[in-house]
């Protein structure tokens, strides 16, 4: 399995291949730059295909990591993990003690968190073995669950999104068609709703979808229908590579804004949405509430209003963005990475 030569790495400071025959753990940690600090990044538990697509998607989320901290103005790097495994089946206690002695080896280069797979309690028993793990409650937060802020932020990128893309200073009567209502995807429906928004869902989890829906008086369609959503705004909030050359031609929305990481299936998905005359939000930049709470989690001066205050900066960077990427004839991903390398690479 190549690894310097593969597509999606881009100079990642270290790659770790775990494995723990006991547990059944099979791991790959990827730290892509410490220039900023630690690199954090959250532990998805996925039951890929083989360990080639465990890589690729391991080098893509930590890259994104190290932009999104960056752009988030974190003093952190950006890393990743992920488990080989079906989390509703192979994950078990031992297994995730050995993934914290794993981490723990790294000698807190890498700090784990939550990711698509996991969640507090799974972080609580890898805390057994190494104290490199964020996203567990300090400060008197009632939960170190990053999900809600995740949301926020999510919520506050698309309200920039939606002025520059639709010229709307509110969001009453915009259709937005959210792919996705895990924790995330949920939290950010309930903003949309209470903003006036009118609602299109869609979930692979039945159950869920149908109780949202009729919580929030939204359409549920099948996931396979969800594109074709007769919406303002297109809002990717489950795994990655949802913005695809098929999706893009399908779309009716004028403005993706979402949750998921790694939404574009491909670079030249940015040229082909602009073409199109679709904004794109980078994702790095509207999901980094999350870390955002994380990395103030992990400080002694730790405010609630000011990480709300914080997190909320998300929609200025973006103005930014936006601002630029209309000056220059870029799309916002292009102008978005050129911004994040200016962050964390030292000049020269």
């Amino acid at each position: 399995m190549p690894v310097f030569d593969h597509p999606e790495f881009d100079h990642h400071q270290q790659i770790v291949f775990g494995s723990d025959e006991a547990s059944g753990l099979r791991a790959i940690i990827a730290i892509h730059d410490t220039a900023r600090g630690p690199a954090l990044g959250g532990l998805r538990i996925f039951p890929y295909a083989s360990d080639t697509e465990a890589l690729t998607d391991v080098l893509r989320l930590s890259r994104g990591m190290t932009y999104k901290s960056a752009l988030a103005d974190l003093p952190l790097g950006g890393g990743k993990a992920v488990i080989i495994a079906d989390p509703r089946r192979d994950k078990t206690p031992e297994l995730l003690r050995a993934m914290g002695r794993l981490v723990d080896g790294l000698g807190g280069a890498y700090i784990t968190a939550e990711d698509s797979g996991t969640g507090e309690a799974d972080m609580r028993l890898i805390a057994e073995a190494t104290e490199h793990v964020g996203g567990l409650p300090r400060h008197g937060a009632a939960s170190g669950d990053p999900s809600p802020f995740t949301a926020w932020g999510v919520y506050c990128a698309l309200k920039s999104a939606v002025r520059h893309g639709l010229g709307r200073d509110d969001l009453t009567g915009v259709r937005v068609a959210v792919q996705g209502v895990g924790n995330v995807g949920a939290h950010l429906a309930r903003h949309l709703h209470a903003a006036g928004a009118r609602l299109v869902l869609t979930d692979v989890d039945a159950a869920a979808l149908a109780k949202l829906a009729e919580e929030l008086g939204a359409e549920a369609v099948a996931p396979a229908a969800i594109a074709d959503a007769e919406v303002d705004v297109f809002a990717p909030c489950a795994l990655g590579a949802a913005l695809s050359d098929a999706v893009v031609d399908r779309l009716k929305a004028r403005v993706v804004c979402g949750a998921a990481n790694n939404q574009l299936a491909s670079p030249s998905i940015a040229e082909r949405l602009m073409a199109r005359g679709i904004l794109y939000t980078p994702d790095y930049v509207a999901n980094a509430g999350g870390v955002i709470e994380i990395a103030w989690q992990r400080r002694d001066d730790y405010r609630r209003d000011a990480v709300m205050a914080h997190i909320e900066g998300i929609g200025a960077t973006l103005d930014e963005i936006f601002a630029r990427a209309d000056r220059e004839g870029l799309s916002p991903a292009t102008v978005a990475d050129d911004l994040a390398r200016e962050r964390f690479r030292p000049a020269g």
